[in-house]
């Protein structure tokens, strides 16, 4: 279940409570007249099953709630109701499988900013995945992966494409690009003093059997892009984030760029193309795939809630 927390102008109030208290699947309807008092207005509290909630947020925003009041949706951690369950079942599919686009929205739009502790854990993660390359060790490799803020944009990117929703797309991509040219102009020059100081040189940037896959991209980089960005996807819009952490560590995103950056500052050049190359088929696969897998939601969702809406 989702809990909504509705400001309602008071002359829509009648009309909002009669929205919730028709649809069977939203329970626990409170009303609250002037509940609000800054800015002024009735305070409204109903529980609605995920895969209903799409539909009740429409219906709502369709009555101008977000203009002259507001909506909030939060996941309680438990509710013990009979009602509620009864509310569940009366909704059309499984709750884990349902999406809530607004909800969503909301999440990527504020994770895709340009922030300054984007930009951080970019650049530090970076500066791990060419020490990574560099030493030849694929746990720091992994760490970096981990570490790399860069998949809230790329989602973003997806789903501007595939809800669509295009206001998205311009912050994400600005956030994309901005995140990784800032962490090579970063990284660079760091590298580039550690070969001054003699500290790395061209030879030992260029070489490493075990992080060599980083700088020789083939097809398969491109088939684990796209599973990785269907599961991406798939954990952020349904109601199961742990996925994440398996993308996370399973796309040569910022090892790329880290390997870019060391090969940059270090000379050795021949590495550089191989390591940006990678990091292109990444996020094309990445958002090519989560791109369709956003489009395939909307479609089977729109096909599992078609008979609910028609009442059948």
């Amino acid at each position: 279940m989702l809990h909504l927390q509705l400001r309602v102008p008071t002359e829509l109030t009648d009309r909002v409570v009669a929205l919730l208290g028709d649809d069977e699947t939203v329970t626990n309807v409170a009303v609250i007249p002037g509940g609000y008092t800054k800015p002024p207005g009735c305070l409204v509290l109903a529980d609605v099953a995920r895969e209903s909630a799409n539909s009740v947020v429409t219906r709502l925003r369709d009555l101008g709630i977000h203009q002259g009041g507001s909506i909030t949706v939060t996941e309680p951690e438990a509710v013990f109701s009979d009602d509620a369950d009864r509310a569940e079942k009366a909704a059309p599919g499984e709750p884990d499988d349902a999406v809530v686009w607004d909800v969503v929205e909301n999440r990527l739009r504020t994770d895709s900013r340009l922030s300054w502790a984007f930009l951080s854990f970019l650049t530090l993660a970076t500066l791990i995945a060419g020490i990574g390359r560099l030493l030849d060790e694929p746990i720091l490799i992994v760490g970096a992966m981990v570490v790399g803020p860069e998949f809230s944009p790329v989602a973003a990117i997806c789903l501007a494409l595939g809800r669509p929703s295009f206001g998205l797309l311009p912050q994400a991509v600005r956030t994309l690009v901005g995140g990784f040219a800032f962490a090579l102009v970063v990284a660079t020059p760091l590298w580039r003093l550690a070969t001054i100081l003699g500290v790395v040189t061209a030879a030992d940037a260029s070489t490493g059997p075990t992080t060599a896959f980083i700088v020789h991209p083939d097809g398969w980089s491109f088939v684990v892009a796209m599973l990785a960005g269907i599961a991406g996807v798939l954990s952020l819009t349904t109601d199961k984030s742990g996925p994440l952490v398996g993308v996370f560590i399973s796309v040569t995103t910022v090892p790329s760029v880290g390997t870019a950056a060391l090969c940059l500052g270090a000379g050795a050049w021949s590495e550089v193309g191989g390591a940006l190359l990678q990091l292109g088929i990444n996020l094309v696969g990445m958002i090519l795939a989560g791109t369709l897998t956003l489009l395939l939601q909307r479609f089977v969702w729109g096909r599992v809630l078609r008979p609910h809406r028609m009442g059948l």
